[in-house]
């Protein structure tokens, strides 16, 4: 497995700046309380220096208070909200209906808070989500903020199906403001009002979240999008994103400004079980992530990425065996997603067998997996980085996964700041004999100006490599 070692020093993190006695006092004290303990994960342990978080976002709260069933979530370290809640100092999604007053039209074609973003009350709606997010998060909150808003998309394009019927009441309403304009003329004005409210409404929201809470990672759960559902299945597929969709995420830029993590959605549908279209679609979806974090991040780092996935195959409570977790978690880390977020709805704590039946896949199938992925990506990060960076495939298409073992072959892309700091550490270690070269870089830095990228190879001795 050729690897990148995504070097980040100081990067992407929220958390306290590394120092072996601040280490050790935390260590005191998370041996005090499990209530500490779930508060300081949150700033520690949802990004780290060189792991890959595993963060949990089901509703289980019920296994163990009303059913006495115990997840075993800690054990395989698997980032959690105390008492296994949906919404706490680690994890904490907001559903449209639970956060102001998003305008959506619902299932029965009924208009909700005006239905269309353009019809919508900003104002109203910032103020109720204030006392909203303000009465669920903490000050010292530093997880995972996620908006979770799927009603309506905020391109034009990308309302169909569904979510057609916000062309054509947006439509209908330049109809009745400007009755004498033509069909090319209506569908021209009424793109460009409902985007520009749906680019406020995302925008302002987000806005108000990292100004309430900043050293949370907000984001939108499903962006950046991919569109590469087409063709699951059939021979031929190959995973890529709709033509296109790049430059419409390049259009994003607002959002990305004010995004500090990504969400992609990387779900399998049950048709998908063991199939290697599984990896495909994963592959391009998060490398898309990637690419937006990459060159739309508002700082000099690139923005953290967590694939959303889930333990169960989409719309079932089916669990993924080892090779469907090798297609979404494995993947991801592969390629050097930050961490990956579990979701899954109530059902999985419905009833004490539903309970039993989670609580044992964890300790058989999911557990053992997510352990010896961590445990990868922390020994290549150690070895490969000094611990200040993360490993990923330096050809994001070879296929290969972690083991619990290191495995040669490491280059990045560093900017110089980064890169100048990054081969001091490395050149301080055994790992001397890694050595540094240029190329060119293809996008332009933060400061305006070109920059340049660092390859770091290490030499072939691999005796010194468990491959």
């Amino acid at each position: 497995m050729t690897l990148i070692c995504v070097c980040f020093i100081g990067m992407l993190l929220r958390s306290s700046i590394y120092h072996p006695f601040l280490t050790l006092a935390l260590s005191i004290i998370l041996s005090l309380s499990n209530s500490v303990q779930n508060m300081v994960e949150g700033v520690e342990s949802v990004i780290g220096r060189r792991g890959f978080s595993v963060i949990w976002n089901i509703p289980t709260s019920w296994c163990q208070h009303r059913y006495g069933v115990s997840l075993p979530l800690r054990q395989f370290n698997i980032i959690h909200n105390s008492k296994e809640r949906f919404q706490g100092q680690n994890m904490s999604i907001f559903y449209q209906r639970r956060l102001g007053l998003y305008p959506y039209i619902n299932r029965q074609g009924s208009k909700v808070n005006g239905g269309l973003p353009q019809l919508g009350s900003l104002n109203a709606h910032l103020s109720l989500a204030e006392m909203q997010i303000s009465d669920v998060l903490r000050k010292t909150f530093r997880g995972l903020a996620v908006l979770d808003w799927e009603a309506w998309q905020p391109v034009w394009m990308w309302n169909f199906g569904t979510g057609i019927v916000y062309r054509k009441f947006s439509k209908k309403l330049v109809r009745w403001k400007h009755p004498d304009m033509s069909e090319e003329e209506v569908k021209s004005e009424a793109k460009a009002e409902f985007e520009l409210a749906a680019r406020t409404f995302m925008e302002e929201t987000l806005r108000l979240g990292v100004r309430l809470f900043p050293e949370g990672l907000w984001g939108f759960y499903g962006f950046p999008s991919c569109y590469n559902n087409h063709g699951q299945g059939q021979s031929g597929y190959t995973g890529q994103c709709h033509n296109g969709t790049e430059i419409l995420n390049d259009n994003l830029a607002f959002l990305w400004q004010h995004t500090t993590a990504l969400y992609p959605s990387i779900y399998l549908w049950r048709k998908l079980a063991g199939h290697t279209h599984a990896q495909l679609m994963v592959r391009h979806r998060v490398l898309e992530a990637l690419r937006v974090a990459s060159q739309h991040s508002p700082g000099t780092e690139a923005l953290p990425v967590f694939p959303y996935t889930r333990v169960a195959f989409t719309h079932t409570l089916a669990f993924l065996n080892r090779t469907d977790l090798e297609h979404t978690l494995g993947e991801s880390a592969a390629l050097g997603a930050t961490g990956v977020v579990l979701w899954g709805e109530l059902s999985f704590a419905k009833s004490k067998r539903q309970c039993a039946l989670l609580r044992d896949y964890i300790s058989s199938v999911l557990g053992e997996y997510v352990s010896s992925l961590q445990i990868g990506v922390r020994n290549c990060s150690k070895r490969m980085c000094n611990a200040q960076g993360r490993c990923a495939r330096r050809d994001p298409h070879s296929g290969s996964h972690w083991r619990s073992e290191v495995v040669d072959g490491v280059a990045e892309h560093l900017t110089v700041r980064e890169c100048v700091r990054c081969r001091s550490l490395i050149e301080s270690t055994e790992w001397s004999s890694i050595s540094v070269r240029s190329r060119s870089l293809t996008r332009t830095n933060a400061g305006g100006g070109e920059g340049v990228d660092f390859m770091i190879t290490p030499t072939t001795d691999r005796q010194r490599i468990k491959t």
